[in-house]
């Protein structure tokens, strides 16, 4: 079974409720960390906890801001996003926990991309925080879903096709799985993160395609 995307499907005021409360709930989160605790190293590879909440804050930054960024990194996409969160992070906790809540009640999404991408960006980056920090943050299993449905349609920027040929991704707690072969098992919100490229949670996940993901090169 191959996963499909359709935008049409997803009732777009219950999508945005659920991105409101993604949103306010890490901010939340994020209020109750000490100092130490703001610089620990996330799931996402080189960035801090403060850099991942710098990086949701510039969620409404418009080709205006993303233009010259892009031209100072060289036209390296990625090294544009690492390089603006890592600048935006310098601002004190407090003030990224309120650009954060900021966003609450916003149905922006940046231009070419959907409204399931805001919604991706929070749940993947939820969990980049709270893991390593040892927090307890649920992925809810629909949200989960809708965005490791729209992953798993995309080229750029995860490739995750490309990346997880070989073996069928099954959820444990929804009603979901993509590709073919060797089972791999997890929660949806566990199968989200091994799309979007976080090899950290191959721990946390079950069946025969596991070895198979494992004796592969990170991406």
């Amino acid at each position: 079974m191959v996963a499909r995307w359709e935008e049409a499907a997803v009732d777009r005021d219950e999508l945005w409720t659920t991105i409101d409360t993604e949103r306010s709930t890490l901010a939340d989160l994020l209020a109750e960390l000490t100092p130490a605790e703001w610089e620990v190293p996330s799931l996402c590879v080189g960035w801090r906890v403060r850099d991942v909440a710098a990086h949701l804050t510039l969620a409404h930054a418009g080709p205006g801001f993303a233009l010259p960024a892009l031209v100072r990194a060289r036209g390296s996409f990625d090294r544009m996003v690492h390089d603006t969160a890592c600048a935006a992070a310098a601002a004190p906790p407090e003030q990224l926990v309120a650009g954060i809540r900021a966003l609450v009640g916003s149905r922006r999404h940046a231009v070419g991309t959907t409204q399931v991408e805001p919604l991706t960006d929070v749940l993947v980056h939820g969990q980049d925080v709270a893991v390593p920090l040892g927090r307890e943050r649920a992925v809810p299993p629909a949200a989960a879903v809708v965005a490791a449905t729209r992953v798993w349609s995309m080229g750029w920027p995860f490739w995750a096709r490309r990346r997880l040929r070989g073996v069928r991704l099954v959820a444990t707690d929804a009603d979901w799985q993509a590709g073919a072969g060797p089972v791999v098992r997890g929660s949806a919100g566990e199968l989200l993160l091994l799309l979007t490229g976080r090899r950290q949670v191959l721990a946390e996940l079950s069946g025969p395609g596991v070895a198979l993901l494992a004796g592969t090169r990170a991406c």
